[in-house]
């Protein structure tokens, strides 16, 4: 498929740039189109075509690489010098290389979070740049969201958050049936029940919550035997927790205009998405401070009155433990300041808008830096 990528531009028109012009610059996505810079190289620069055309290669996780028998690496056509992983073969041969965010693009010149490929990431370090994701800000708006707009939710800005987020605090409780109580703290957790996500970190801390007077509404599919914890979470403490298993993109709304705090105590997170849909409806992340979630969740200092959210530094129930409850306890007892931490979340701009530019960047170094 790659290479019948390369055909394209001689028969559909291209933004206007027509074949041979010059002005191409192909964008290939993980390991999946990962052959495309590779094809560039081999077929169509190194036999004088395309000799000006430019290849961006985009990581999204590099724990997914193209592995598979080397048998298969015969079916691609391509000289025995470009055999190996697919993702390998991109990296070396792509002009420029972008990650989602600049702490990923850190770790992935780490032995830890380069998965195999962090010598080469390092030999290609002056090709590398990270850039923060943007979000669709008229799908994840609390001013336009479609599913606060029924069943006791309530649309909100920054001028009615208190009393708009109230209102969907509470339509969510009563939703999951769970005690309609305005005054306790409601955690969040939307995402893949998967060790990578930090579930497990959340189940050693379930103990200590429920200790803490809170309520627990966790959303999400993946192993069997985190699925079944769900359900024995909710089973075992059922005035506190509500445990989804499956995916709702209504629920994932509702719990993220609903919550208070969101957690993600991912082990590894590229960049992270729901962290900043939670910031952007006024819900406090508290995260591992790795990859996009320490890019995103300044930490919040009570001094300066600074910050978005909560970071812990090491991926262990404990810290992850401290970090909310120091998020509980402003919560509770600094109101001024837990105001504060949720304007400042949702007066960012969060919109594609910078990172679409950051991209128009690297497109033109790619074509004309050297």
């Amino acid at each position: 498929m790659e290479n019948l990528d390369f055909q394209v531009p001689w028969h559909v028109p291209c933004g206007g740039a027509c074949y041979g012009d010059g002005n191409l610059v192909f964008i290939a996505n993980d390991w999946h189109t990962a052959l495309l810079p590779v094809y560039l190289k081999a077929y169509y620069r190194g036999n004088g075509l395309m000799k000006y055309t430019r290849s961006v290669l985009v990581i999204h996780n590099i724990a997914h690489q193209g592995r598979g028998p080397l048998f298969d690496f015969f079916y691609i056509d391509l000289p025995p010098q470009y055999l190996g992983l697919f993702l390998e073969s991109g990296l070396k041969s792509a002009d420029r290389v972008v990650t989602v965010s600049h702490g990923y693009a850190w770790e992935l010149k780490t032995s830890k979070g380069g998965w195999g490929l962090h010598g080469i990431i390092n030999e290609n370090d002056w090709k590398l740049k990270g850039i923060v994701n943007g979000i669709d800000t008229k799908d994840w708006s609390p001013e336009l969201d479609v599913y606060l707009k029924s069943d006791g939710y309530t649309n909100y800005s920054l001028e009615t958050l208190q009393t708009g987020k109230q209102q969907c605090k509470e339509a969510l409780q009563k939703e999951l049936g769970l005690p309609i109580r305005g005054d306790i703290p409601l955690i969040g957790f939307i995402g893949r029940l998967d060790p990578q996500k930090g579930v497990d970190l959340i189940a050693e801390a379930v103990p200590w919550m429920m200790g803490q007077d809170v309520q627990l509404v966790m959303l999400g599919t993946g192993r069997p035997d985190l699925e079944d914890m769900l359900r024995h979470f909710e089973s075992q403490h059922h005035d506190k927790i509500r445990g989804w298993v499956g995916f709702s993109v209504k629920t994932a709304h509702r719990i993220t205009a609903g919550a208070d705090i969101l957690l993600m105590p991912s082990r590894f997170e590229p960049c992270g998405l729901n962290q900043l849909y939670a910031m952007r409806y006024g819900t406090i992340p508290v995260v591992h401070g790795v990859g996009g979630l320490r890019d995103t969740v300044q930490p919040f200092d009570p001094f300066n009155e600074t910050g978005l959210g909560w970071t812990f530094d090491r991926a262990e129930a404990n810290l992850l433990i401290n970090a909310l409850g120091n998020c509980l306890l402003t919560y509770r007892q600094y109101k001024e300041s837990w105001g504060g931490i949720q304007r400042r979340g949702m007066m960012q701009d969060l919109s594609w808008d910078n990172a679409a530019q950051k991209y128009e960047e690297v497109l033109v170094a790619a074509k004309y830096q050297w």
